[in-house]
């Protein structure tokens, strides 16, 4: 049975689909939900823990403003999977070059391509409407180095921390690729660059706070439709990396010795740190979900559980309760100081057997060990989600 609580020693109540939350995670929701801007509730989905300001796995529906920090910085990051038409007899016993290949042709941490590698007016699609934000705000633009090159040369790129490739094996033995990226260093310069305006925003009018990083912009302010332009710009950037970099892998697969395949028409692209415009409970409202995928009925979802657990496809059930939403992943239990202190290579080799991908001291902070259990993850929302896919990593790409 799914575990759900509610808290209501808040302006709204706060719907919580775990009880394996921290004190600080709790505090948090707490302050969101005596925002004066948040609409009916706030749910918590199961892999929720402490973020910066707003927590990590909430839904938070606004009227008539946005909360900056509840989209954080990672913006429209997300996932992308395809199955194929290859089986896990197809593939060889060793799959070192077929992690090699991959790590050859998509640049991670914060390496980028040599060159842009999408066609002049594809870019365009992207670079024009962009302008129009860098002209209202050359302070975007101060924020990183070698502007275009840098924005246009990491799309198809995955980038560091959590963000990931791999390739799965389902139920049936059927191959598929699953990759985990957002939008990379241009997101990042927006969030924080209109995350500070929000502050400043909030000093302006003296607006008391439980935290400075829960301002809003409210509409009809100053910055209010230049966030909401340039978040959307940002998530369609992200969409559009994901895209790249699953080319990419899939002329890496193509480049390793493998028969002939196809991909399955019917791709998966879905975000987990955004905002859209929504109707719920009679009002349209703007849906932040950090660390939240959407879960409409019959949306088709991505869940992945640490590198060295399984993974589901899921379609959504439609919960109002829970903002048509569904969690991220399996969600992190350790602070990735701690994860360091606590486990060596030993234990990574351990927590990964059987999958290809690095095991040195790098790898430290990302053990799976350092995340919540995914099955009781998903346990905890089978009122949410329908599980279609079970998948389980064979190789995995980090940054």
């Amino acid at each position: 049975m799914p575990i759900f609580k509610q808290i209501n020693k808040a302006k709204v109540p706060i719907k919580i689909y775990t009880d394996e939350i921290a004190p600080q995670a709790i505090d948090q929701l707490v302050n969101i939900a005596n925002l004066p801007i948040v609409h009916h509730h706030i749910a918590a989905m199961p892999d929720v823990h402490v973020g910066i300001g707003a927590t990590v796995g909430s839904v938070i529906p606004t009227l008539n403003a946005v909360i900056p920090a509840a989209v954080g910085v990672d913006i429209g990051c997300g996932m992308n999977a395809v199955r194929t038409s290859l089986t896990a007899n197809d593939l060889p016993d060793n799959l070192y070059e077929i992690r090699r290949n991959i790590e050859k042709r998509v640049p991670v941490g914060f390496d980028r391509h040599s060159k842009c590698i999408m066609n002049r007016s594809s870019v365009n699609g992207l670079d024009k409407p962009l302008d129009e934000i860098i002209h209202k705000h050359p302070g975007i633009m101060k924020m990183i180095k070698n502007f275009n090159q840098t924005w246009s040369r990491q799309i198809g790129t995955l980038g560091g921390g959590n963000h990931f490739i791999e390739i799965c094996l389902d139920e049936n033995d059927d191959v598929w690729i699953m990759l985990h990226s957002g939008s990379r260093g241009i997101g990042n310069v927006i969030g924080r660059y209109f995350i500070n305006l929000a502050k400043k925003d909030m000093q302006r009018h003296q607006m008391n706070l439980p935290d400075v990083n829960l301002s809003y912009l409210s509409e009809g302010s100053e910055y209010f439709e230049d966030y909401v332009f340039a978040v959307n710009w940002a998530q369609e950037y992200a969409w559009v990396n994901r895209q790249q970099m699953m080319k990419l892998v899939v002329d890496a697969l193509k480049a390793s010795k493998l028969p002939d395949f196809k991909i399955d028409k019917h791709a998966i692209n879905c975000h987990h740190n955004y905002i859209s415009q929504e109707i719920h409970f009679g009002e349209e409202v703007f849906v932040a979900r950090k660390g939240a995928i959407k879960a409409g009925l019959g949306d088709m979802g991505i869940i992945p559980g640490s590198m060295g657990a399984k993974s589901y496809i899921v379609e959504g059930k439609g919960s109002k309760a829970s903002f048509c939403s569904c969690a991220h992943g399996a969600g992190r239990k350790m602070s990735r100081t701690q994860a360091k202190r606590s486990f060596n290579t030993q234990d990574l080799k351990e927590q990964t057997l059987g999958v290809e991908c690095r095991k040195d001291k790098n790898m430290l902070d990302e053990a799976p060990g350092a995340y919540k259990d995914i099955d009781q993850v998903m346990q905890n929302q089978s009122d949410l989600v329908d599980v279609k896919h079970t998948l389980k990593q064979i190789v995995c790409v980090k940054g």
